[in-house]
């Protein structure tokens, strides 16, 4: 500890200070500025000005000193301004400790998080990257600004999201939570991850921040579910693709006995796609496509089948109670394609024409549905452009 009079010279020094500077007090007051002061932090001297300044009355730095036998040591020193009883200041008071093996922790830590040759990242309890390093950056395809501008959640795909995974461990439920993630790279294809996501409580024993690891699950090591996934799913949108849409439609026919109602196919086709592609490139045109897969998801109740039938078009599959259903589900779809959406930094307009083929018939074909509903969202596309025409009719009901 210290005593300063308002022009910075000691007025106490005390013994801490000098075994902790391996100094005698008169070589302290002596050649405190000169030699103690590492040079690169001589900021530190600007502390008296600073502390008069502050409304509290009150400053803290930390920086390098220099000791007697020339080791270098980090010091926090916090610095108080004393007044009198008419409000003059009068001298200054500060107090040293000494965070050297502080400091040098934290900078081991940060070069283990920096040069991790897999992708780290830590996090605040809601899930949200706070700092990532540049493995991630590289296995994702982005800059560090961009990730730590998005949701984690944001770039999973549907049955991924790692939410209830940050839960569990936030609430102290596991220690540690694993699991494989397959991420969305910025240029559209899947990415899987596997992901570790523990927690650093705090004083009150709460998780009070979050690391997470990711390393990149390699070819050699895809499991039999991964591989079944990728047969199964688009890569761009992860949603169903043509294969798993055609077996979940002959499914929810082959189940219309039982459960009874109708079967509803909705087939949407995105406006104005090559467009898009030939006057802001294929990557805006991707990032189109998945934004008309999400607003697909969030329009589908549980229990539909969304999928991406091929290019620019989709199929919802859904069972309702009747034809009106059928038309209420798709008015409700269209809504949801009505939006603008943001395509790295590109404010487009997210427009879809969407047909219905609907059927009570459990012996239905399959493939009149899908006829019936591409014949309905032409008509309704040649509407909406001034033209006019009516959708073919098979045992399937068309609108």
């Amino acid at each position: 500890m210290t005593v300063l009079d308002m022009q910075g010279r000691f007025l106490y020094v005390n013994r801490a200070l000098c075994r902790l500077l391996r100094c005698d007090a008169d070589e302290l007051v002596r050649n405190h500025r000169k030699y103690f002061i590492h040079p690169d932090d001589r900021d530190a001297t600007d502390l008296l000005s600073d502390v008069i300044a502050a409304p509290s009355g009150e400053v803290c730095r930390e920086f390098r000193c220099v000791r007697s036998d020339g080791a270098v040591i980090w010091l926090l020193l916090c610095a108080s301004l004393i007044r009198d009883e008419g409000g003059r200041p009068v001298c200054v008071t500060t107090h040293a400790q000494d965070i050297t093996e502080r400091r040098e922790s934290e900078a081991r830590w940060q070069q283990t998080f920096t040069r991790a040759p897999i992708g780290m990242a830590l996090l605040d309890t809601r899930g949200r990257w706070t700092e990532v390093n540049a493995a991630l950056c590289r296995q994702l395809g982005y800059r560090g600004e961009e990730l730590l501008a998005v949701e984690p959640s944001d770039l999973t795909y549907p049955g991924d999201d790692p939410t209830a995974a940050v839960a569990d461990v936030v609430d102290g439920l596991k220690d540690t939570a694993s699991l494989e993630t397959c991420f969305r790279h910025k240029l559209g294809y899947p990415v899987w991850l596997f992901v570790r996501i523990s927690a650093v409580h705090g004083p009150d024993g709460r998780a009070a921040y979050l690391v997470g690891q990711y390393e990149e699950i390699g070819d050699g090591r895809m499991t039999d579910d991964h591989l079944a996934h990728l047969a199964l799913h688009d890569p761009l949108t992860g949603l169903a693709n043509r294969v798993l849409l055609t077996d979940r439609l002959d499914q929810s026919l082959a189940e219309l006995p039982r459960t009874g109602g109708a079967l509803a196919v909705l087939l949407v086709d995105l406006d104005e796609l090559k467009l898009v592609n030939d006057r802001h490139g294929h990557l805006v045109g991707d990032q189109l496509l998945m934004s008309a897969g999400d607003a697909l998801l969030r329009a589908a109740r549980p229990g539909d089948t969304v999928g991406r039938f091929g290019g620019d078009e989709f199929v919802v599959i859904s069972r309702v109670a009747d034809q009106q259903a059928a038309e209420a589900l798709r008015r409700h779809v269209e809504r949801f394609l009505h939006t603008e959406i943001d395509a790295s930094g590109i404010r487009l307009p997210l427009r879809a024409s969407v047909g219905l083929a609907s059927t009570a018939d459990p012996s239905a074909s399959r493939t009149d549905l899908l006829h019936a509903a591409d014949q309905s969202m032409y008509s309704r596309k040649h509407r909406s452009q001034g033209g006019a025409g009516e959708p073919s009719r098979s045992r399937a009901n068309g609108a």
